[in-house]
């Protein structure tokens, strides 16, 4: 899925010319790319605003719409009312196309088309206005909307100015457009760069450890030690193993109960240890964080939303109620993003 930004007061040929800058290994400016325009109805410009949001494609999506004014009458004469339809012209990657459409064309049922994009003529009252050469260029329109085969322009459909909807990638799915697009010949399609040769670590020889044969083991053998002679019986050291081991024993006794006798007179000089009473003491209570307080403009906008959902009016009927464009131009004027709590409360709804 994409990421949508609006940039206010911009082009599409201005943000092309500072994509790289902008966007990074992101755009690819190798990449084929291509202009299309979508006639969508009124009610449903919030929806097609975001539509990359739900679409996954490999390259930035650039979107400008268009309103009519002194040339209004001139899509009237086609039998197109404009206050009916919005116009939004797109440039995007050649292998995004699909991804982009495939959803309004197979489920709801839009028509593909070709339409002239015309200068506007100077006899209609145009405050400013650039010549250029007819652009011929692919249409997609909403079944509900008649069909136009002409539109007109006061600038270039690249020039004209307005608040700029770019619908970003995220990097992984910009990887593989990337990728796909070179094995199905689309657009860029160099050729991978040579890996260079890694170059391999050193290793160390470690010798195998030596096999000692038993026949080379030469085992040493302690020389026997003479027992002592035998005493006479005049000395005090035992002259067997039972006087040995009874003479043991009584030193060990005595030995014993002297040292028994000893600790017992300094028990008596030890006085007792008395343990220090710890208390307790409280932790401080840690104050809870301020919740964020709502701006004066969502609340308003919360209370409408809940007005007309309560009232049991559509989502995507919600557009047409006089007091909408009010809320959402005073909002964009001051950065909040209506569009993001507009799902959260028709989601709860």
């Amino acid at each position: 899925m994409g990421i949508t930004a609006m940039i206010p007061n911009m082009t599409i040929d201005g943000l092309q010319s500072e994509a790289t800058k902008r966007w990074g290994d992101i755009y690819d400016n190798e990449a084929t790319r291509m202009q299309i325009m979508l006639i969508c109805p009124r009610r449903e410009r919030k929806i097609l605003e975001l539509h990359g949001d739900m679409v996954e494609h490999g390259q930035p999506v650039i979107g400008v719409f268009h309103r009519p004014r002194a040339e209004a009458r001139l899509l009237q004469e086609q039998g197109l009312n404009p206050r009916d339809a919005s116009f939004q012209f797109l440039d995007l990657a050649t292998s995004d196309l699909g991804p982009w459409m495939q959803h309004l064309v197979t489920t709801e049922k839009w028509v593909r088309a070709s339409i002239t994009i015309q200068p506007v003529p100077f006899s209609v009252d145009v405050p400013a206005q650039r010549g250029f050469e007819n652009i011929n260029m692919l249409c997609f329109r909403h079944p509900d909307l008649p069909a136009i085969e002409r539109y007109y322009l006061p600038f270039p459909p690249t020039s004209v100015p307005n608040k700029c909807f770019v619908s970003l990638p995220r990097k992984q799915a910009a990887e593989f457009a990337r990728q796909q697009a070179e094995v199905l010949g689309v657009g860029r399609a160099a050729e991978p760069a040579t890996p260079e040769p890694v170059a391999q670590e050193e290793q160390t020889e470690i010798a195998p450890p030596e096999i000692v044969m038993e026949s080379d083991v030469v085992i040493e053998k302690h020389a026997s030690v003479p027992l002592p002679s035998i005493d006479d019986g005049t000395s005090d050291e035992p002259q067997n193993v039972e006087d040995a081991i009874t003479k043991a024993t009584d030193t060990g006794f005595g030995e014993m109960q002297a040292a028994g006798e000893e600790l017992d007179s300094i028990e008596e000089h030890i006085e007792p240890v008395i343990e220090p009473v710890i208390e307790t003491i409280p932790l401080p209570s840690v104050p809870e964080e301020p919740q964020l307080q709502q701006s004066e403009i969502e609340i308003e906008f919360r209370a409408l939303v809940s007005e007309l959902l309560a009232s049991g009016i559509e989502p995507s009927e919600m557009m047409d109620d006089p007091r909408w464009n009010s809320i959402n131009e005073r909002a964009t004027a001051v950065g909040f993003e209506t569009w993001p709590v507009f799902l959260q409360l028709t989601s709860m709804g």
